[in-house]
């Protein structure tokens, strides 16, 4: 697998309630937003950045990014968002990751990609991470859309339905910025 072949798509369009609605692509930590630390960090590793946002789209604009709403609005959970990014992506592989993510590690997409070719998920120390993965877009794009229709929202069931290999990472661990707390803990000051 090559950089052309991998798009990656930051899962941005969630509703940070344990955040009172702060848009986390935009959390700034070490200087960076974080949607703008995982677009630098596989620069090298993939042909394109999608980002599935349902808010303040001119902005991602302005930092140079993509961003694909939902096509189906108002559905919970991450499918609506992975079905935008499957929609909107070219190449035949879609890397994805929630934009809150704190930390990946180094050989991710290699790990994923060797994993099988009905695509991966990570589970790493803290349990399965089934937005961390590297999905068949062809597949999911049918997939995504199938499950919207039926009202079918579980993103582990779709992953099963697409005989998608678990990925064990031992020593890992993601994190995510969920609750104030979690700032806290990586460094950022709350949003005002």
């Amino acid at each position: 697998m090559t950089p052309d072949d991998v798009t990656l798509g930051l899962l941005a369009g969630g509703r940070a309630a344990r955040l009172g609605g702060t848009d986390k692509a935009w959390l700034v930590r070490d200087g960076v937003p974080q949607v703008l630390r995982w677009q630098r960090r596989f620069a090298a590793e993939v042909a394109e950045v999608l980002v599935g946002a349902n808010r303040d789209l001119p902005r991602y604009a302005q930092a140079g990014l993509r961003a694909v709403p939902d096509r189906v609005a108002g559905q919970p959970g991450p499918v609506a968002g992975l079905d935008a990014l499957a929609a909107a992506c070219a190449t035949p592989w879609l890397l994805t990751l929630p934009v809150d993510l704190v930390g990946v590690n180094e050989c991710l997409l290699p790990t994923l990609a060797s994993a099988g070719r009905h695509g991966a998920y990570a589970v790493d120390d803290d349990g399965v991470q089934p937005l961390v993965a590297l999905w068949d877009t062809s597949a999911l794009r049918d997939a995504a859309a199938r499950a919207l229709v039926a009202g079918e929202y579980a993103v582990q069931a779709l992953q099963a339905g697409l005989g998608m290999a678990a990925v064990r990472l031992p020593g890992v661990r993601f994190g995510n910025l969920n609750t104030p707390a979690d700032l806290a803990a990586a460094g950022i000051e709350p949003p005002r």
